[in-house]
């Protein structure tokens, strides 16, 4: 019998990514789970890659989500600080 995927740090890189961009306003607390979540969605596109894992398209959305997540609370963190 073949080990089963381990995807959890797949979805838990999408989950910090979209939580990110959806809360952005909060930007301290966005930037740190926008990078957390781009970190583990590298991790789970390499064990994707591997075929240790089978979600390598979540990973990626994670990675993606996070990116933007910590651009948006970036440039609102400016905004604030600037005004």
């Amino acid at each position: 019998m073949p080990p089963l995927p381990s995807n959890g740090i797949g979805v838990a890189s999408l989950v910090l990514g979209i939580i990110a961009a959806a809360a952005f306003c909060l930007w301290p607390v966005a930037i740190v789970l926008g990078v957390l979540a781009v970190i583990f969605g590298a991790i789970g596109r390499g064990k994707a890659n591997r075929g240790e894992a089978t979600n390598g398209g979540q990973a990626l959305a994670g990675v993606i989500c996070g990116a933007v997540g910590s651009a948006l609370a970036l440039t609102f963190g400016v905004i604030v600080l600037v005004t």
